[in-house]
């Protein structure tokens, strides 16, 4: 059993936050920095990089040196910069603060679920940081057993993450990782739960997540590269053992591929998958007998995706086979996985995604997408019952949620929207009786009725309709005084789906607009809109938001003196690909552990993912590619012009988009640019991509971002 925990990569996209403004009293879109501070400046170095017969000049290529003084003293310098320059909002930071901090139930729980003969919950106590993992035997009212109280485990780091809490069959140990430093390289432990202590058991750069075979002492797990993270082999691990011995199960040496260990939710089978963006890969073995060769279920086959889930006799695989863009569901016979023994069970669909599926004794549950809007279809496997749940509103997020029992009829699912907060729900599928367990709590005097959303659509520059979700208080009109946030990631095809912010409540009451484009890159419309939105697709994604930006003006929902843009990792490319090719129609923007220096990373097959992501950007040891991405590469692409103003965050130990890309960018964007408008950056020398660790820690390095967007307002005296 595992608690299942996110791992972040430029992958991933950066969580949305939500923002505190008020309206605007000043329509000047220029704003002078402190006139006694005078901006940082990096030396200038001039490095050539040449490929293809091309020379690109990059004068700040030594910033890369992570150990040099002159890097840390640059870094240190521009965050006092930034400091100093922001001083007069401190105060109004911690009002946001408290202000957000406010709203959160301080002694929080997550719902109860029920695995194996305990109940597993995660909870808050008021003014701690972290979780507290617990369980309890038997009934949800038997005495608390404290798995990892967090808080503890954290004192004396700076950052501290615990991931892959992994339980035996037998209950009595749980594996799980931990990383101090922000680089997500786990270390994975073991701690026997009867006597409280911990194995011997400590396996360094994993990527943090294991799984039990049915003995009870043999672990499986993944090893990352040292150099560049990628997760590159299966590991056999006992527990018994008196060192830490481990054996390789299976090495993935295709450099462009990652791989990954997993089990059925039926429990009787281990996974290992092999997987780049546009190919997948299984082998399986039985979960009780983990010393047995793995088998492959059908070896990789170029543009070839698929996953596989088990019931019965069967392994039923989700798969892209025979042109089904939007997926559709196969199986086969366990004793014959090979491709050419597969069938169809559940058809492809031009018009519907197949997003997930969830195996139960009695049910197969699946997400779907249509229209942009998620769906839930239940279907019995005797065939006599086949539904969906019903739905209403187009700006919400739907998604199946904690379903670790596979001899269940009970669906535990997830609904919010830009105006409801989260609600868990549990279905049960044989009685149609649903009941909510718990809803997001927002201290206060937050009424949901106080504020509506909307779906809109732009017209992107080859005629393609871009959706745009939206959400504001009901008093606010939307006109050309009136600010708005605008949203976007659009890569990987990761969608990002209308959800509901505690801390955007304030952005909203203070007259403010709201709203996330879903832009090609994405899957919010179908597979479709990702191929759209990649390779030599990819200035899609960034047209489609300039044109969504400009479709909100022409449409006198706000103005340029009003419009601010937010972005983070693959979305903070976006944001520098719009500063350079339409800065005017922005006031602000704020850019996130932003991905801008394309081309010289995507060469560089020492640096983490880049050989896993030439499906997706493409490989610019191809002149082609090469061309296609330097001709928008932001830190390429940088001009003598105006831009608005900006705020560019990172972290020092970043494992996933390297601190000096915005290093560079920014130092870069000093030299050339020809405002005086705001340009920071602002590093957090003690976290990564993820930024802050602690739930109140990152509330704070929110307020900044906030403040940032609310001075250009004139709203902080």
């Amino acid at each position: 059993m595992h608690f299942y925990i996110n791992f972040f990569s430029r992958t991933t996209f950066i969580l949305i936050f939500g923002v505190i403004f008020a309206q605007s009293c000043d329509t000047n879109k220029k704003t002078t920095p402190m006139k006694d501070l005078i901006p940082p400046t990096a030396d200038q170095k001039p490095h050539q990089h040449k490929i293809h017969n091309d020379i690109r000049m990059d004068e700040y290529f030594w910033l890369k040196e992570r150990e040099n003084p002159e890097v840390i003293d640059y870094l240190e310098r521009e965050n006092d910069f930034y400091a100093k320059s922001t001083a007069h909002t401190v105060d109004f930071q911690n009002d946001l603060f408290e202000e957000m901090k406010a709203r959160i139930k301080e002694d929080d729980s997550s719902v109860p679920y029920f695995y194996n003969g305990y109940w597993y919950i995660s909870r808050y106590e008021k003014g701690q940081e972290y979780p507290i993992h617990t369980r309890k035997k038997g009934s949800i009212d038997a005495e608390e057993e404290i798995l990892f109280d967090c808080n503890e485990m954290a004192e004396g780091h700076e950052y501290f993450r615990l991931v892959g809490i992994s339980i035996s069959p037998d209950n009595t140990k749980a594996a799980f990782a931990v990383d101090t430093v922000s680089r997500r390289q786990y270390t994975m432990k073991v701690k026997d739960l009867v006597s409280g202590t911990y194995l011997d058991t400590s396996i360094e750069n994993t990527t943090g997540g294991s799984v039990w075979a049915k003995d009870n002492e043999t672990l499986f797990y993944t090893q990352k590269n040292p150099i560049t993270l990628r997760s590159e082999a299966i590991y056999r691990h006992n527990i018994n053992s008196t060192s830490n011995e481990t054996t390789l199960v299976y090495e993935e040496k295709d450099d462009t591929f990652s791989v990954y260990v997993m089990d059925s939710k039926s429990e009787d089978y281990i996974f290992i998958s092999s997987y780049s963006t546009l190919t997948t890969e299984f082998q399986y073995i039985k979960a009780d007998a983990p010393l047995s060769e793995f088998k492959f279920i059908q070896e990789r086959q170029r543009g070839l995706e698929y996953s596989v889930s088990h019931f019965e006799d069967y392994f039923y695989i989700f798969t892209n086979a025979d042109d089904a863009l939007n997926y559709k569901i196969m199986r086969t016979p366990i004793t014959k996985t090979e491709r050419s023994n597969w069938v169809n069970y559940i058809d492809h669909r031009s018009d519907v995604l197949l997003e997930d599926l969830e195996m139960f004794k009695e049910y197969m549950v699946l997400t779907e997408r249509e229209n942009g809007l998620s769906k839930i279809r239940i279907q019995s496997w005797d065939g006599k019952n086949d539904f969906y749940l019903p739905i209403d509103g187009e700006t919400y997020t739907l998604y199946t949620s904690t379903n670790v029992d596979f001899n269940t009829t009970k669906l535990r699912y997830s609904f919010n929207s830009l105006t409801t907060p989260s609600s868990a729900l549990e279905y049960d599928m044989a009685t149609g009786e649903e009941k909510v367990l718990k809803q997001q709590e927002v201290l206060g005097t937050f009424d949901k009725s106080n504020y509506t959303s909307a779906r809109v659509w732009a017209t992107a520059e080859d005629g393609v309709k871009i959706p745009i979700s939206m959400v504001h208080h009901k008093d606010t009109e939307l006109n050309a005084d009136t600010p708005i946030l605008l949203y976007a990631y659009g890569s990987y095809g990761s969608t990002i789906d209308p959800n509901f912010s505690t801390t955007r409540l304030s952005l909203l009451d203070r007259g403010f607009a709201y709203a996330i484009a879903h832009v090609r890159g994405g899957e919010y419309m179908g597979r479709n809109w990702y191929d759209d939105g990649k390779l030599f697709n990819k200035k899609n994604t960034f047209s489609d938001f300039i044109s969504c930006s400009k479709f909100l003006i022409e449409a006198s929902m706000t103005s340029a003196d009003h419009l601010y843009a937010y972005g983070g990792s693959a979305g903070g490319l976006l944001m520098g690909v719009i500063l350079n090719d339409a800065p005017e129609v922005y006031n602000g923007v704020i850019s996130a552990v932003p991905f801008v220096d394309v081309v010289t990373t995507m060469l560089d097959e020492t640096i983490p993912l880049t050989t896993s992501e030439y499906d997706e950007w493409g490989n610019p040891n191809d002149k082609d590619y090469y061309t296609y991405i330097k001709s928008y590469s932001p830190y390429d692409n940088i001009k003598a012009q105006d831009y608005p103003n900006i705020l560019v965050t990172t972290g020092l130990h970043d494992s996933q988009v390297q601190y000096w890309e915005p290093a560079k960018w920014i130092a870069r964007l000093r030299e050339l640019k020809t405002d005086n408008n705001q340009l920071y950056l602002d590093t957090n020398m003690k976290a990564g991509h993820g930024g802050a660790s602690g739930r109140f820690d990152a509330l704070h390095e929110t307020a900044k971002k906030f403040a940032f967007l609310l001075d250009l307002e004139k709203q902080i005296k």
